[in-house]
């Protein structure tokens, strides 16, 4: 007989099992096994829970941006002003607990599984969307009709800084990537003399 309450703590332990597993090994080439077994269960129960090692893996990529966004909305609710409220939204994108060695591959892999797996690729749109579409509510009272181009720059640069941290290029602490991406958004938003 199930034990009563146990499923969401044995959800939440595969998810921060996958989320460490996929940060170990570097990638997706991992087993459901080797999860169930960081998780300290059977993988007869994870694939129970989830199904199969994509379903965990996008219940992971879930909570790492429900965990983003809920960071988000809570800087924005300490700030009034537009320019305060970007920088709260890239100081989030790099906060210490995204910006960890396991969070970002997991992003890497994300990035590559929304190439072929349809539940990926609308998570990934979601957010997409949602990072765009903040950064341009704060962005257009700051430069009006040019607030999409620089939006689309911001994120790519946040999207790029995770990506080379990944890959090993860059190795830089998260306030040195929000720094970084703060000051070519001050760049951006200098009007022309």
């Amino acid at each position: 007989m199930p034990k009563l309450g146990m499923e969401p703590i044995r959800r939440a332990a595969l998810v921060k099992a996958t989320i460490a597993e996929i940060g170990s090994k570097g990638s997706l080439d991992v087993t459901v096994a080797q999860i169930a077994r960081r998780a300290g269960m059977s993988s007869a129960l994870a694939h129970h829970y989830f199904g199969g090692k994509d379903q965990m893996f996008l219940a992971a990529m879930r909570h790492i941006l429900s965990t983003y966004g809920a960071q988000v909305r809570a800087a924005l609710t300490v700030t009034k002003e537009p320019r305060d409220r970007l920088e709260a939204i890239i100081r989030a994108s790099f906060e210490a607990g995204h910006f960890r060695p396991e969070v970002i591959a997991a992003w890497l892999n994300f990035y590559v599984q929304a190439q072929s797996v349809d539940g990926a690729r609308r998570l990934l749109r979601v957010y997409q969307r949602r990072l765009n579409s903040n950064l341009m509510h704060e962005l257009r009272p700051l430069i009006g009709d040019n607030a999409g181009n620089v939006a689309g720059n911001v994120a790519a640069l946040i999207d790029g800084l995770y990506i080379r941290h990944a890959l090993g290029d860059v190795k830089t602490e998260g306030q040195v990537a929000s720094a970084q991406v703060l000051g070519c958004l001050d760049i951006m938003l200098r009007k022309p003399t």
